[in-house]
């Protein structure tokens, strides 16, 4: 028990749960490409403010809060206002994050924990920030995407005096500067890091390597950030443990299968109001966001089929009703063609040259590397805008390819994500924060930890009362010949 919480985590007994070798889903994740995060492309269909609004750049722009600080650098402090209301709104939908903030409110689990996090910076991460702050944290944060950030979200961050350093549409320099910024402050020193994608972690070990030696733990949550991190483990440079919070249960399971099954279509109908039934689709990748999107396609009456490389993962869209095939074979047909494997190069330009007139491709994996989108930029090809995230890419005899976000991650891109599957996420990260902060010296090693089941299991509760839902507990009897613990975990760590 985590006596300044009293949350459990991992007691004695458990220590071995926090098994040091990635899962089956984490092994593969190893062999995947991976692209910049900085350079995915994102922006959120709620925000009020566009980059083209003004041009001057925050950098050269002098702005203070109504408290007199000017530690931030955001597009345009007089937003706040608007920016509260986005994360008043993501609060009703995150119900879990808001119990988590009061239950551990009194005894501040992460009181004397300076965070440093780069993350998207949206209402949904704001809810995050502000209750890592309730728990006690200090914190700086930035922007892991240059188009992710809601201007005016930052805006309301900094207005709180949470130095945000962070706003749409950063160039390239402008979004090193401002990780620097977050992390090189006088006075103020991280033992703590929030990553999305790795970019931070990677640049206060390369410059920072005094910074990184003294931290407590990092907390990463995608698949990129976390396969550098193996990286760092394999080479014996990671003196600080760090928590894999991709491959927990409550990331896989639900932020990649339930919120893409719900968004897949919300990001297809935004950009070409296409209507699905009877549409002739491929899903490439049966993972779980292929599974997400799959579910939401067949519902809606397409006609699903699936390609894949492994067996497993094939076996189970078969058992689902979706033929699997290979791409080359059902190329010419496709109306709409998916990729959501993490892999690069899955639609080659010879595919592409194929597609018939019409074709919609987009892409759901997390990086931008699926589609061979260079290729596209070629002489012999016209690009056309015709709409915010859509391109028409037209052949010399007038064939016309529809591309949704330049390939990039088509929900973060082209629409919104579900507020209470980030609630999950969220939660997940913040007890693996109050985790590795306050763990004893001597638990974690210098290694890359997955969440135990435990810790799994207490997030999914937390969010059990928004349906009213109620558990049945074990008697003794039953505990004793199941040899559980009446508590949980209810599942080995290996249990997949």
């Amino acid at each position: 028990i985590n006596h300044r919480t009293g949350i459990q985590f991992a007691n004695t007994e458990d220590k071995q749960e926090f098994s040091k070798y990635p899962t089956k889903a984490g092994r593969r994740s190893l062999s995947r490409s991976i692209s910049q995060s900085s350079t995915d492309s994102y922006s959120s269909a709620a925000s009020y403010s566009d980059s083209s609004d003004d041009e001057t750049s925050p950098r050269d722009k002098a702005q203070v809060n109504t408290q007199g600080s000017s530690d931030f650098c955001v597009k345009n402090i007089k937003q706040a206002e608007f920016g509260r209301r986005e994360i008043e709104i993501a609060e009703q939908d995150m119900s879990a994050l808001i119990s988590l903030r009061k239950r551990a409110q009194g005894e501040k689990p992460l009181a004397g924990a300076k965070i440093v996090g780069c993350t998207h910076i949206t209402a949904q991460t704001a809810v995050l920030i502000e209750t890592l702050v309730a728990l006690g944290a200090q914190c700086r944060w930035t922007a892991c995407n240059i188009y992710s950030t809601q201007n005016e979200v930052a805006a309301a961050l900094a207005e709180t005096g949470i130095p945000v350093f962070a706003w749409k549409g950063e160039s390239e320099d402008d979004f090193w500067w401002c990780i620097d910024h977050c992390v090189n402050t006088e006075g103020w020193q991280p033992n703590m890091i929030l990553d999305d994608g790795g970019d931070l972690t990677h640049w206060v070990y390369k410059k920072y390597p005094s910074v990184f030696k003294k931290a407590q733990g990092i907390v990463e949550e995608s698949v990129t950030g976390v396969h550098r991190l193996y990286q760092l483990s394999k080479a014996g440079k990671l003196c600080v443990p760090a928590m894999n919070v991709n491959d927990s249960v409550t990331k896989q399971k639900f932020d990649n299968l339930y919120c893409c099954r719900e968004s897949i279509l919300d990001g297809l109908k935004r950009t070409t109001d296409v209507m699905f039934g009877g549409k002739q689709v491929v899903v490439c990748g049966y993972g779980e966001v292929g599974k997400g999107c799959c579910t939401a396609l067949k519902a809606l009456g397409a006609i699903v089929c699936i390609t894949e490389i492994d067996p497993i993962c094939a076996l189970q869209a078969c058992m689902d009703g979706f033929r699997v095939v290979k791409l080359n074979e059902v190329i010419r047909q496709m109306d709409v063609v998916i990729t959501c494997t993490g892999n690069k190069n899955v639609v080659t330009r010879e595919q592409l040259d194929r597609m018939k007139n019409g074709c919609i491709v987009c892409n759901m994996g997390h990086s931008n590397t699926e589609i061979d989108v260079a290729s596209l930029r070629s002489p012999e090809l016209t690009w056309e805008r015709v709409r915010s995230q859509v391109d028409h890419i037209i052949w010399p005899d007038g064939k016309r390819v529809v591309l949704l976000a330049e390939g990039r991650l088509l929900n973060l891109s082209c629409s919104t994500v579900p507020t209470f599957v980030l609630s999950i996420t969220a939660t997940t990260q913040a007890l693996a924060l109050i985790e590795l902060f306050n763990a004893p010296e001597g638990r974690y090693k210098q290694d890359v930890y997955l969440l135990p089941k435990k810790m799994d299991e207490y997030v999914a509760s937390l969010h059990l009362p928004n349906f009213d839902a109620h558990l049945t507990e074990l008697s003794d009897e039953q505990a004793k010949y199941m040899g559980l613990n009446k508590n949980g975990p209810f599942k080995p760590n290996y249990y997949r």
